[in-house]
């Protein structure tokens, strides 16, 4: 290669076998490969205490979660490390999403805040469908921002199916008509495991 002509540079991608892509990592692991080209492929899975650079480019184009994984895959060693989150277009053209979840990345490396971060920019999607992301069909809530009250309804709807499991007493067929006609069809993914 022209920019490191005495380097090693490894590929890995996912239209490898399996067994060609766990030789050119276990020639990075060990150091016969100093730098690692790779797709997303290297996500989850790859330990590789020495690393200590990686560089994402088109970072505008990953989910947060994506993004936190990746920068994962640095830092496992004692030696410090640093993980390069590069745009490839001008930030007026991947719009405000793109950059608050790179403003998320750069603010912090705790799990647990960058899942809400998710949550609030992505949604949750659907409860009982297939829909991965998006807001869901609640006519005011908001997960992220009404746990507390979304909490003490989950407890009131625990206590009513546990006084009614079916719903049948005059005072809740109402509620089971309801969710009957709102949820036909989806229900039966509830009961999934």
């Amino acid at each position: 290669m022209d920019v490191f002509p005495d380097v090693t540079v490894g590929l890995v991608h996912g239209r490898q076998n399996a067994a060609e892509r766990n030789e050119e990592m276990e020639r990075f692991r060990v150091g016969e490969t100093r730098i690692l080209v790779a797709t997303t492929v290297i996500e989850v899975g790859v330990d590789v205490p020495n690393a200590t650079v990686m560089l994402v480019e088109h970072a505008e184009r990953f989910g947060l979660s994506q993004l936190h994984q990746l920068r994962g895959r640095v830092g496992r060693g004692a030696a410090r490390s640093h993980c390069l989150l590069v745009t490839g277009t001008s930030g007026a053209e991947w719009g405000p999403v793109a950059r608050k979840r790179l403003e998320v990345m750069e603010q912090t490396t705790d799990g647990f805040r960058i899942a809400e971060a998710d949550l609030e920019l992505r949604g949750p999607g659907e409860f009982l469908g297939t829909r991965q992301s998006g807001m869901p069909d609640f006519a005011v809530a908001e997960l992220a921002r009404d746990q507390t009250i979304l909490n003490e309804a989950r407890e009131e709807a625990f206590a009513l199916v546990n006084e009614d499991p079916e719903l049948r007493t005059p005072e809740n067929a109402a509620v089971r008509e309801l969710l009957l006609h709102r949820w036909r069809g989806r229900l039966s993914l509830a009961r999934v495991g």
